[in-house]
């Protein structure tokens, strides 16, 4: 092979090498923005990531509100709202009938008495739980509370055909049947939170 012949197989050579450098390169930048993209699919407040969607029974829930709730200085818990589709009211989100979720993640310890006392306070100010039988179906939540750590959760998980589950960290597990408890809880959560137009 000729000196000019040598020196045309070497630039191809070195322009092959640099071809696959640079594919190697584009491949890592892929790979790194399909990983930021993953990262991406959550919402963080106060050091508690929720993701941007879960499934339950087989559908899928968007992260349609998330929000930290505070006492004096303190940080209580961060909580979201998991729907199949965003309402245009708070009517609306209470009357769909699909699964729906409210997440409170806790951000300090709290004694079980305190959850409850919290718990009882809340529910007894809504003129929603105010009958007989949803004053009965608050103290099976009430009674299920547990003390919890930072970092514990409760789950609070309509499920249609069902009921009401109660689950998480925070909680023995209870579920209430049907769905007009299910409807008083989220009527009395949306009231305090108002995230969405009140008819």
């Amino acid at each position: 092979m000729s000196t000019l012949d040598d020196m045309e197989h070497g630039r191809r050579e070195e322009k092959g090498g640099t071809g696959k450098a640079v594919r190697g390169v584009r491949w890592l930048v892929l790979v790194l923005m399909l990983i930021a993209g993953t990262a991406a699919q959550a919402r963080a407040i106060a050091g508690v990531r929720m993701p941007e969607a879960i499934r339950l029974q087989g559908r899928e829930l968007l992260l349609d509100h998330m929000a930290l709730k505070k006492r004096l200085f303190f940080d209580i818990y961060v909580w979201g709202l998991y729907l199949e589709q965003a309402p245009d009211s708070t009517q609306e989100a209470i009357a769909f009938t699909g699964p729906k979720q409210l997440q409170l993640h806790f951000r300090r310890s709290i004694k079980r008495e305190q959850l409850v006392d919290a718990f009882r306070g809340f529910l007894s100010h809504s003129a929603a739980m105010r009958s007989p039988e949803m004053r009965r179906h608050s103290e099976q939540l009430v009674q299920s509370l547990r003390g919890v750590r930072k970092g514990d959760t409760l789950l609070i998980t309509y499920l249609p055909g069902q009921g009401l589950l109660i689950s998480g960290d925070a909680s023995r597990g209870v579920m209430i049947p049907g769905k007009a408890f299910a409807d008083a809880l989220f009527t009395a959560w949306l009231r305090e939170n108002p995230i969405y137009e009140r008819r």
